[in-house]
């Protein structure tokens, strides 16, 4: 159901509200911008202020974000009982599918809606993208089965999680509905975009090298050294590649991931003769 104003109304002070229901399930929309779409799932525990951040970097790059209220509350920052909460809810929602390893979450259901009802209010553009983090990564994978998506992107992907060597070389998608989307990378030239730090257990190799066997040249894996005592300062523990490990300077490897996510965007959203130089 649709959830609260925020704990902190300027967070998402800049944003609209509205609600969007698909198959009886009614969840609020945060919006801003203007432009082709992109759909911005949040991560564990929920639209924190950094989150919103990485959406406001979207939108001053010229597009509208559509920010859905997934989990937990918008606005609030992120803290480790908190995000605890968040992903014990997770396991037991049925609206989420936390260790199965071919099958996909049933909210993908509704967030491949959202992402046609994005699309059908500018029939003009190519199409939408969308961004997944953490416990939402893979999700933007399973939107692509719709030829509306034109830029998914799988920051951290962590469905379903690795508990078993099978399980991390798994994408939380059936197999049937993966070789579709590797379809359309091959007939459309569809590129799936994969961010992930190189010691995150929560995202493994295993997961983005199952990726490159099923996607092959379409799927572009950007890997960030988190070793000890790498040269850029990422924590050994370093997992959010856009938001709460981002290292906002120029050059740093984060940030050269952030800016390749936005030339996605701007490659596959906007129609030729919009293109920015």
């Amino acid at each position: 159901m649709a959830t609260p104003l925020p704990r902190d109304p300027a967070a998402l002070a800049e944003y609209g509200q509205r609600p969007f229901q698909f198959a009886g399930e009614t969840r609020t929309v945060y919006t801003r911008g203007e432009g082709p779409g992109v759909i911005v799932m949040a991560e564990v525990p929920g639209i924190t202020p950094k989150v919103v951040a990485f959406a406001d970097r979207v939108v001053e790059r010229g597009f509208r974000v559509w920010l859905p209220d997934l989990f937990g509350e918008p606005g609030r920052p992120p803290s480790p009982l908190y995000m605890g909460q968040i992903i014990a809810k997770a396991c037991v929602a049925r609206e989420f599918t936390v260790l199965s390893r071919g099958q996909r979450s049933r909210v993908t259901e509704w967030l491949r809606a959202l992402a046609r009802a994005m699309h059908a209010e500018r029939p003009d553009d190519p199409g939408v993208g969308a961004v997944g983090m953490c416990l939402t990564g893979n999700f933007a994978l399973a939107m692509a089965l719709d030829p509306c998506m034109q830029a998914p992107v799988l920051s951290q992907p962590s469905l379903p999680f690795a508990v078993t060597p099978a399980h991390a070389g798994a994408v939380h998608l059936d197999p049937g509905e993966l070789e579709r989307v590797a379809a359309r990378c091959r007939e459309e030239d569809l590129t799936v975009l994969g961010l992930r730090f190189t010691h995150d257990f929560m995202c493994p190799a295993r997961r983005f090298a199952s990726l490159r066997e099923s996607l092959g040249p379409h799927f572009e894996g950007i890997e960030i050294d988190s070793s000890r005592g790498n040269p850029h300062g990422n924590p050994l523990s370093a997992h959010s590649v856009l938001t709460e490990h981002l290292v906002d300077e120029d050059g740093h490897p984060t940030r050269r991931a952030l800016d390749r996510v936005l030339e996605l965007f701007e490659a596959k959203l906007r129609p030729a003769k919009q293109a920015r130089a």
